[in-house]
């Protein structure tokens, strides 16, 4: 084989690497919605919520923008802030408490973890788990790896992981979310988000290191 990456291994931690945007990137995702979500437990400020994470958002953009790198993490940090801003400033134009104001904060991330979840499991219960893509976006051929069995097997082991964190939020999270339990949800928000998708992260590296399954290409 004359691929450089010549295993599915290889491609699925290069496709992650990138996903992921390294440390930088990571910290880009996370630092803004965890200060609004920070501010807004404590002040139950919206407005003030947004100045703060916005500001920190701005900051990294402007960095990003003035080094021509890649925008993509500070600018998906600042779509889900905006979303749940747009979730509290509708609970809060038509009535609702400042608790419900506040649970609205939470709703956009139990919908989007619930819905990510289902269709994730979806594509391993119908045997086209979805990190085989990533392997068919290399290739060329986006449907080829499904048949090789080891290939799936081994593409649905690291889908369940992917799968994990989002049951585990949705699992913690909505009774809380129904319990009324503000503080709490914003703290499960907190610990659940990065770093329980780094330990799933961390999790697909160590299984990618056991194992090494060729990528078979046609001709």
């Amino acid at each position: 084989m004359t691929s450089t990456q010549a295993t599915v291994e290889q491609v699925v931690r290069a496709q992650l690497a990138r996903a992921l945007g390294g440390p930088r990137g990571i910290i880009e995702g996370a630092v803004p919605t965890a200060l609004f979500t920070i501010c807004f437990l404590i002040t139950d400020e919206i407005k003030l919520s947004l100045i703060v994470s916005v500001s920190v958002t701005a900051v990294l953009l402007l960095i990003r923008l003035l080094q021509r790198s890649t925008t993509q993490f500070v600018l998906n940090a600042l779509v889900g802030i905006g979303i749940g801003a747009a979730f509290a400033y509708r609970a809060s134009r038509s009535g609702g408490s400042e608790e419900d104001v506040a649970r609205a904060v939470f709703t956009p991330g139990l919908i989007y973890n619930s819905v990510y979840a289902v269709v994730i499991i979806v594509t391993i219960l119908v045997g086209w788990p979805i990190v085989g893509f990533l392997v068919g976006s290399v290739t060329g051929d986006p449907t080829a790896w499904h048949a090789d069995k080891a290939m799936v097997r081994l593409c649905s082991s690291l889908t369940w992981i992917l799968a994990i964190p989002c049951v585990v939020r949705v699992a913690v999270q909505l009774p809380l979310w129904l319990d009324h339990q503000i503080g709490l949800l914003g703290a499960s928000k907190i610990i659940l988000g990065w770093p329980l998708q780094l330990a799933a992260f961390a999790a697909m590296a160590w299984l990618l290191t056991r194992n090494r399954t060729p990528i078979k290409l046609d001709g």
